[in-house]
């Protein structure tokens, strides 16, 4: 009986020592919000999202999902060339002034407030074919970082891409925060880690969910109406 409440007594302060981190992230993206523009919300498309997009061997536009979409740019430039785009951000602040730059521009995009690691909550079945992440998942805690990757792995079109730009933990006065190229092989099984490069500055990572060989079948999730 005693070792039955000493665990339980283990599970309820690990279960309110990661609430306590979803909370602090939570706290201090709001802090960036409201003192003005976040220093990874720079306005400005970054050039690997481009060459994807525009590029040679660019894929044809087709369904794409941004998590941690900030104030829109992005979501906005995928718009701009022919992508159907829902972007998430855990900020009611940030989707705010994303629905006005998207109305501004003349673009339509589904903004939604919500969780990046708790799509389950969101109106986003997929499939995708294009996945963008800057800066958001360098940034969640690690016990919700599989639940993130299972997440997007679920609602991947096949070959979809997944581009994400992340800062490494020697960025970070708290080690737990970050990305290394090990930890996204690792929490994206099946998937293919193409170019990558991470650090001080936020480094980008290509994934690649592979599609099915021939003959195969795998279900698909429902596409959205």
């Amino acid at each position: 009986m005693e070792q039955s409440n000493t665990a339980q007594g283990t599970d309820a302060g690990r279960v309110g020592a990661e609430r306590d981190q979803e909370e602090a992230v939570r706290r201090a993206l709001e802090d960036y919000y409201r003192a003005g523009k976040p220093p990874w919300d720079t306005g400005v498309t970054p050039p690997e999202l481009v060459a994807l997009v525009e590029g040679h061997g660019a894929p044809p536009p087709g369904r794409a999902l941004e998590l941690g979409c900030g104030t829109g740019t992005n979501a906005v430039y995928l718009a701009r060339h022919g992508w159907e785009v829902v972007a998430v951000d855990l900020i009611d602040r940030a989707v705010e002034q994303a629905r006005a730059k998207a109305a501004a521009a003349g673009t339509a995009v589904r903004l939604l407030c919500g969780d990046a690691t708790r799509l389950d909550e969101l109106d986003v079945p997929g499939p995708y074919d294009l996945f963008f992440d800057l800066s958001c998942y360098c940034g969640i805690p690690p016990h919700r970082r599989d639940a993130y990757a299972a997440g997007l792995t679920r609602r991947a079109a096949p070959g979809a891409r997944l581009l994400m730009f992340g800062y490494g933990p020697e960025a970070f006065d708290d080690p737990i925060f970050g990305v290394t190229a090990d930890e996204l092989r690792a929490r994206f099984a099946g998937w293919d880690l193409g170019r990558h490069h991470a650090g001080h500055e936020p480094g980008a990572h290509l994934l690649v969910r592979p599609a099915p060989a021939p003959g195969h079948h795998s279900p698909r999730p429902r596409r959205a109406p």
